[in-house]
């Protein structure tokens, strides 16, 4: 029996690993940001919502990925944080300062 439940939780520890979230922006060099995402297990991020932040935690842009699991926005002119938000635990954030 204990062999069974601890098979069943390693089954479900390797799952949830497959997912993880991915994001990666790039300064697109005139005045605009582009982010693309998706996850480990090759799964699309359309849909998906982004969120740009300043360094207050608030919002300052707000979207969903595109069908190409692509989010375009005009660079803020202060500090920002980039949230790609998957859900519960598929979160990645990306300082501003991170973006080339």
């Amino acid at each position: 029996m204990a062999l069974a439940v601890l098979s069943a939780v390693t089954l479900l520890a390797r799952r949830a690993d497959a997912h993880t979230p991915l994001c990666a922006c790039y300064d697109n060099g005139d005045g605009t940001i582009l982010c693309e995402g998706g996850f480990s297990d090759g799964a699309t991020a359309a849909g998906v919502r982004l969120a740009v932040l300043d360094r207050s935690g608030n919002v300052l842009i707000e979207g969903a990925m595109n069908e190409q699991s692509e989010f375009v926005f005009a660079k803020p002119s202060g500090a920002f944080t980039v949230l790609f938000d998957g859900g519960a635990g598929h979160q990645v954030r990306l300082s501003g300062t991170d973006i080339h």
